[in-house]
This record gives structure tokens, sequence and C-alpha cells, in this order.
């Protein structure tokens, strides 16, 4: 299932949000300005690299936690993790409040990239991308818009087909395809960092109940003109 958009209203310009993803793609494009040898160098100094972090753990490597959630590896990794912030990060923003939520997005990155080293300690393969973070709006938004409407296309052969799901079943869908695709990954071969996006969305989840201003599981969600 491929989200693209919700039925879910804002009461507030999700300003973080949009910053967010403004810095993301501006990041991405002084990516584009490097050839592929200035790229990998910089990805090796800015990502998070577990090795790296437990073998020195100065202030550099910290750093790098909050860097890396800003660098992508390419068009489509861009495109995926802005596509689910746009779509799910200005409802929790709206529910949370501008200040907190930037500080839920950001804790929520560093557990999940603390996760991922956490589990894989020996990982020479730096980390890149704002998908832990976004892993951890995903579990704040199911805890506190569970019925909300989640308008997706489900692939039927070549053709998409949309729908409209509750998104309970749709980011619970996603969060079981992560745990699956973490069991079955080889932490030594270049990839998606799957075991980042259940520290995130753990994280989130376990943050939500302290920082939303709305009560959860959808007591307060009446649907679209509600």
């Amino acid at each position: 299932m491929i989200p693209i958009s919700d039925d879910n209203p804002t009461r507030q310009t999700p300003i973080v949000t949009w910053s967010i993803i403004a810095l993301c793609v501006g990041v991405f494009l002084w990516e584009l300005s490097f050839d592929e040898q200035q790229f990998e160098a910089m990805i090796r100094s800015l990502g998070f690299t577990p090795r790296d972090f437990f073998g020195r753990g100065g202030g550099g490597e910290w750093l790098t936690i909050l860097t890396s959630m800003f660098l992508h590896g390419g068009l489509m990794h861009l495109g995926g993790n802005m596509l689910y912030l746009w779509i799910f990060g200005n409802n929790v923003e709206d529910a949370m409040g501008h200040a907190r939520y930037l500080i839920f997005y950001l804790v929520c990155g560093t557990a999940a990239a603390l996760g991922q080293a956490i589990a894989e300690p020996g990982t020479t393969i730096p980390m890149v991308g704002a998908s832990g973070a976004i892993s951890g709006v995903l579990g704040a938004y199911v805890l506190i818009y569970p019925r909300a409407r989640i308008t997706v296309l489900i692939p039927l052969g070549i053709i998409l087909y949309p729908a409209k799901i509750s998104a309970v079943f749709v980011v619970g869908f996603w969060f079981v395809l992560q745990l699956i695709s973490a069991a079955m990954a080889d932490a030594n071969a270049p990839g998606v960092a799957w075991l980042a996006h259940v520290g995130g969305f753990v994280a989130g989840a376990l943050l939500t109940p302290l920082l939303s201003q709305y009560p959860l599981l959808g007591r307060h969600y009446r649907g679209p003109w509600g």
C-alpha cells in the first residue's frame, strides 16, 4: 500500500513539518553538487556509523545522529520519506504543538539510530535518512488518529487501485512489514536500516502519551467535518 493523503484536517499551520521537509530537500540539492567520490566521503563524514559511534563515541559521533536525519541517498529515498512526513506529520504536530513536536521528532530520530546501533554495533555502513524519525511520527499518528481515513494506492498487477483505509490498518501493515524486513535483512549488506524504523516507531508510541495535547485512540476524532 502506498499512502497518498488523509482526510484528517489540522487546526494550525504545520510550520515545523514544512520546515523539516524544506530542509531535507535543500540538503538533497546540496548533495547533488558532489561528484561520486565527494558524495561518498560526505556520507562517511555526516552519516551515522554504529561502529564509529561505539569505537570513538565523541561529540562528533553524537552530532552525526542529527546530521544523518537530513541526508538521503537518492531521489526515491527522499521522495518516499517526505511523502510520509507530508501526510502524517502535520496532524501529529497539530496534536503536540510546534515545540513539543520538534523535540519529539528529533528524539525519535535519535532513538531510531541508537536502536539500530545497539542491535548491530559492528556495522560500518553509514546510516542516513529521515525514516527513523518519521517512523516515530507514524507511531504517534496511529495512537492519536487510529480511525482517520488514509487514501492508499494498492498495486494490483500493473494497476494502482485507490482505496480509503483506517490509519490503524495502514500503519499496522507498514509496521509488520518493517518487522519482517528487519528479521530477513543482512546486517553487513547496504540497504534499509529496518531496525531503525522499528526503534523510531516504538519511541514515538512511548512518547506520544507524554506529549500529545489530544486524547489517544481517536476519542477526539470526528472525521473531516467534525
